[in-house]
C-alpha cells in the first residue's frame, strides 16, 4: 500500500472521530474528505464516494449499519428515482453511442481529408485546418483529439509541424470546445451540476439548468482565451518555451527528408455526409425542439428575448433525449453499411460508446450522492456563514477558477472538478448574491468550469492530454511541457482579465475583446517568433 492511500484511508477513517463533534464545522468535512482523497489517488469517483459516505456517517454519528442503510434509501435512490436524473444518464449514453457510431462510420475523417485535399496551401493553411476541423468536432473532447490529431499529423510532419505543436492545437480544440458546446457528451453532466447548486440552495426551486448554462458561456473566460491564443499562436507563428526547440528541430528534419517521403497511402472513404446528417439533426433538433417545448407552440415572432424565454422554460432533459434517441437512429442507419465492411456490426459499435461513458456515468452518480449529503448536513449555509462579511464577493468567481484549475491538474479530472466543487460554490455564490442570474453566480458557473478544462488541457494525468499526445505521435511529457505556457498564458488573462474584472461588475463583453486584444498583442512585445 502506498503511503497516499495510507493517507487517503487515515482521512476517511477519521471521519468516525468527527462524527462524534457536534460542531458546526463538521459540515465542511466531507468536503474535505473528498477533495483531499481526489487529490492523493488522482480517481474522481474515490474522492467524491468518499466524501459522500464520511458525510452520511456524521449524519448518522458515526453508525455504519444506518449509514450504509442510509447510503441507498436517503441518497441513492432518491438521485436514480429523478426523472431529470434519468433522462441525463439515458441522454448520455445514448450520445456516447452516437459519437461511437459516426466516428466508426468513418464520416468524420472523410470530411477531415477532403478539407485537406482541397487546402494544399502549405503549413499554415494546415494549421488553420486543424484549428477549424477542432471547432467542427465539437460533440466529445476526445473524439476531437483522436479525429483532428490521427488525421492530419502525417501531412503535418510533411509540412515541417512538430507533433509537439499539432497536440497543443488537438488538445486546445477539444475540451475547451466541448465546454462551451450547447450539444456534446459534457452538456448533460454540467446541467446536472447546475441543477444540483440551484436545488442546494431551494429544494423547492423552479430550476432552469439549461438557461443558466447558455447565459454563463461568455464568463467562460479560460476556455474562450484559449482559443484566441490558438488562433494567435497560428496567425503569427509565436512559439514560446519548449515549443521553439521542437518546431526548428522538426523543421531541420524535415529539409533532409523531404525528397525521401513517399505519397500517403489513398483509402476508400465514406461519405463525409454520413457524418453531418446524424450531426445537424442533433444540434438543430436541440435548438428547435428547445424553441418549440418553450415556447408552447407560440412560434410566432422570433426574437432572441423570445428564444431565451423559451429556452428557460423548455423541458430540457425531454428534448435532449428525444432528440438524442432520434439522432441516434439516424446515424445507425446512415453508417451501418461502412461498418459492416469494417467486419463490425452497428449494435457492437453503439454499445462500445455506451460503455466509453460507463464511467463517467459513475462520476455522475457519485456526484449526485455527494451533493445530496452536503444538502442534508447545510454545508451550504456554514461556508455562506463563515464567508459573509469576511471575504469579498467580487473576489469570488476568481477564487472559485484559481482553485478549481489547482484540483483539475493536480487530479486531472474534469469531471471530478466540477463535481467537487459546483455543489460547493454555486450554493454560495446564489446565497451572497441574492440573485439566481447576477454577474456572480453566472460568473461562478463558469468559473467551475473553466478550471476544470484548465486541468483537462494540460495536466499529465489528464486522458484528453495522453490521446492528444498518442494521436499525434509525441511523448506525453513533451506536450504538457510544450503547452503549459500557453495554458498558464490563457489563465492569468482570465483570471486578470475575465473573472476579476466580472466580479467587480465588469460585462462579459467588455472584458471578452479587451482579453483577445492583449493575446493579440503578445507577441508584439515579447517576441519569441521562430520563422
Amino acid at each position: 500500500m502506498t503511503l497516499r492511500i495510507r493517507i487517503a484511508s487515515l482521512i476517511w477513517l477519521l471521519t468516525f472521530a468527527v462524527s462524534l463533534n457536534d460542531s458546526f464545522w463538521v459540515s465542511l468535512w466531507p468536503s474535505f474528505v473528498a477533495i483531499s482523497i481526489v487529490f492523493l489517488v488522482n480517481r474522481a469517483l474515490i474522492g467524491l464516494l468518499a466524501g459522500a459516505t464520511s458525510g452520511i456517517l456524521i449524519l448518522h454519528h458515526g453508525n455504519p449499519i444506518t449509514g450504509f442503510i442510509s447510503f441507498f434509501q436517503d441518497h441513492l435512490l432518491p438521485s436514480l428515482q429523478s426523472s431529470w436524473n434519468l433522462s441525463i444518464l439515458i441522454f448520455t449514453l445514448l450520445l456516447g453511442g452516437f459519437v461511437s457510431l459516426i466516428e466508426k462510420g468513418g464520416g468524420i475523417r472523410s470530411l477531415l481529408h477532403t478539407l485537406i485535399e482541397r487546402n494544399k496551401g502549405g503549413r499554415k493553411t494546415l494549421l488553420w485546418s486543424a484549428y477549424s476541423l477542432g471547432l467542427i468536432c465539437f460533440f466529445d473532447g476526445l473524439a476531437n483529439s483522436l479525429l483532428v490529431g490521427k488525421s492530419l499529423t502525417s501531412p503535418a510532419r510533411k509540412l515541417g509541424v512538430s507533433g509537439a505543436k499539432m497536440a497543443y492545437i488537438v488538445d486546445s480544440t477539444s475540451s475547451a470546445v466541448a465546454c462551451v458546446a450547447i450539444i456534446s457528451t459534457w452538456i448533460a453532466y454540467q446541467l446536472s451540476m447546475i441543477r444540483e447548486g440551484v436545488l442546494a440552495v431551494n429544494p423547492e426551486a423552479e430550476v432552469q439548468p439549461f438557461q443558466l448554462f447558455l447565459h454563463s458561456i461568455p464568463y467562460n473566460f479560460y476556455c474562450w482565451f484559449t482559443l484566441a491564443l490558438l488562433a494567435v499562436v497560428i496567425g503569427r507563428e509565436w512559439d514560446i518555451g519548449p515549443m521553439r526547440k521542437h518546431e526548428r528541430k522538426t523543421t531541420s528534419q524535415i529539409e533532409t527528408k523531404r525528397n525521401h517521403t513517399a505519397d500517403p497511402e489513398k483509402e476508400l472513404k465514406p461519405h463525409y455526409i454520413r457524418a453531418l446528417i446524424p450531426l445537424f439533426i442533433m444540434i438543430g433538433g436541440l435548438l428547435v425542439g428547445l424553441y418549440w417545448d418553450g415556447s408552447n407552440g407560440q412560434l410566432l415572432p422570433i426574437n432572441f428575448q423570445k428564444i431565451s424565454e423559451a429556452y428557460g422554460a423548455a423541458d430540457a432533459a425531454l428534448v435532449m433525449l428525444a432528440v438524442s434517441a432520434l439522432s441516434c437512429l439516424v446515424a445507425w442507419a446512415m453508417n451501418a453499411h461502412p461498418i459492416r465492411a469494417q467486419n463490425a456490426s452497428s449494435g457492437a459499435v453503439f454499445m462500445e460508446g455506451v460503455i466509453h461513458l460507463f464511467q463517467p456515468i459513475l462520476i455522475l452518480v457519485s456526484a449526485w450522492i455527494f451533493s445530496s449529503t452536503l444538502k442534508q448536513l447545510d454545508t451550504v449555509s456554514v461556508i455562506a456563514g463563515i464567508l459573509e462579511g469576511n471575504f469579498p464577493l467580487w473576489l469570488f468567481p476568481m477564487a472559485v477558477f484559481v482553485i478549481g484549475a489547482i484540483i483539475s491538474f493536480t487530479t486531472g479530472t474534469s469531471w471530478g472538478t466540477m463535481g467537487v466543487l459546483m455543489p460547493l460554490s454555486l450554493p454560495v455564490a446564489i446565497h451572497l448574491s441574492g440573485d439566481m442570474e447576477s454577474i456572480v453566480v453566472l460568473g461562478t458557473i463558469a468559473a467551475v468550469f473553466s478550471g476544470a478544462v484548465f486541468g483537462d488541457h494540460c495536466s499529465p494525468l489528464s486522458d484528453t492530454t495522453i490521446v492528444s499526445s498518442i494521436a499525434c505521435e509525441v511523448e506525453p511529457v513533451d506536450h504538457v511541457k510544450t503547452q503549459l505556457p500557453y495554458a498558464l498564458v490563457a489563465a492569468a488573462t482570465a483570471t486578470l482579465l475575465g473573472f476579476l474584472p466580472v466580479g467587480l461588475g465588469l460585462s462579459p463583453w467588455i472584458a471578452l475583446p479587451t482579453g483577445a486584444l492583449l493575446l493579440i498583442a503578445m507577441p508584439s512585445f515579447l517576441g519569441t517568433r521562430t520563422r
